[in-house]
């Protein structure tokens, strides 16, 4: 692929078409009803954004017990796939098109939101107390799963990518990253496995692989795409072989003819970025640290992801905090600020719905902005 620096030129993943080479990063923000079925405000909030080149669609459940907190987000009944569908016809009818993100908890989860006992691949809780809907607990010791229960879970991602597409999705995106249980396989401290699924990383990858395969296998490995965050601490992990741990699992994926690779939190610095970028054949989307999120800082950062031969980047607190993103950093215009962190995950519209786009704030871009975003082409 041809890389370029200017983020606003035309781009295609796979088979889609996209506009630029902005994705909105998959944000969960509790908005769901208890049931995990999308609601009116996910509607609105979603159409808002369908500007971005792709929408990558927040995390959903592929099974009951693999819901981590209340009112998230699930794909495991014909309700659900009716409440997705809405919001996928809102964003088409926009000019958009996204993909769904499925995520299983593992251990991140508690009986008081789920009624059921969370799963891992080890016996080994959350260092933290988790949030019910009767507010922080302590975290409980997971149920080891059985060979049959990796089986069903696998097969149970299989059945939520076909209703994903059933819901009018163009793909989905397979969570192995931030703690959650495809990353506790991969991590030693959570994988305590002496079975075909722990031990050496040649066997910790094998889950991963095998949802991804199995999802593959239902709807079409150009549909699929996997996420990852290489050396991430989110959720207790604790990873002491990130250099041969992601280079076995790429070396597995990358035959698949998967959508694309997604790193979270990806900075080109490292020598793990510089390694999986050589190593992956496909489409490589990059989701920058963002310390400042200003127009400037934003720009610059989707400037050297690209440049750090990313084929994408994707943006989280600039897209929750601009429905008009993508204008904005067109015209380099101010950017609104992410309000209050509470507002993030408590449910109705504040910090959801209500961002203004830059219409409905009289903001003025600067003079030489269009010029300043114009970046060069490099081979």
């Amino acid at each position: 692929m041809t890389h370029t620096t200017d983020f606003l030129a035309p781009a295609r993943l796979g088979r889609l078409a996209l506009p630029h080479h902005l994705v909105m990063a998959p944000l969960t923000r509790n908005r769901a009803e208890a049931d995990g079925t999308p609601t009116d405000l996910m509607v609105t909030h979603y159409a808002q954004r369908a500007s971005a080149g792709l929408i990558i669609g927040e995390a959903a459940t592929p099974n009951a017990v693999g819901q981590t907190y209340p009112n998230i987000t699930a794909i495991h009944t014909d309700r659900h796939v009716a409440g997705w569908r809405r919001v996928t016809d809102a964003v088409r009818a926009a000019g958009g098109r996204m993909f769904l993100q499925l995520q299983h908890g593992g251990r991140v989860s508690h009986p008081e939101t789920t009624g059921l006992h969370p799963v891992a691949p080890s016996p080994v809780p959350l260092p933290e107390t988790i949030f019910t809907s009767r507010g922080h607990r302590p975290a409980v010791v997971p149920r080891e799963m059985s060979l049959d229960d990796i089986r069903a879970t696998a097969a149970d991602f299989a059945a939520a990518a076909r209703r994903a597409v059933e819901a009018g999705f163009e793909g989905v995106e397979v969570h192995s990253a931030n703690g959650h249980l495809l990353h506790q396989f991969l991590a030693a401290n959570t994988n305590r496995r002496t079975d075909a699924y722990g031990g050496p990383v040649e066997r910790r990858v094998r889950f991963t692989v095998e949802v991804t395969e199995a999802v593959a296998d239902a709807i079409g490995a150009d549909r699929v795409g996997v996420r990852v965050s290489p050396g991430g601490t989110v959720n207790g992990i604790v990873e002491d072989d990130t250099d041969t741990l992601y280079p076995a699992l790429v070396a597995r994926l990358k035959d698949l003819g998967l959508a694309y690779l997604h790193l979270v939190h990806a900075d080109p610095a490292t020598d793990w970025y510089r390694r999986i970028r050589a190593d992956w054949p496909g489409t490589l989307i990059g989701n920058p640290v963002l310390t400042d999120l200003g127009t400037e800082a934003v720009t610059r950062a989707a400037r050297d992801m690209l440049a750090a031969g990313a084929d994408l980047v994707a943006l989280g607190r600039p897209f929750l905090a601009n429905p008009d993103l993508v204008d904005r950093l067109r015209l380099g215009a101010p950017l609104n600020p992410v309000r209050d962190r509470y507002l993030m995950y408590v449910g109705g519209a504040a910090g959801y719905t209500d961002y203004p786009a830059l219409h409905e704030t009289g903001a003025q871009p600067s003079s030489d902005s269009i010029v300043a975003l114009d970046g060069p082409r490099v081979a």
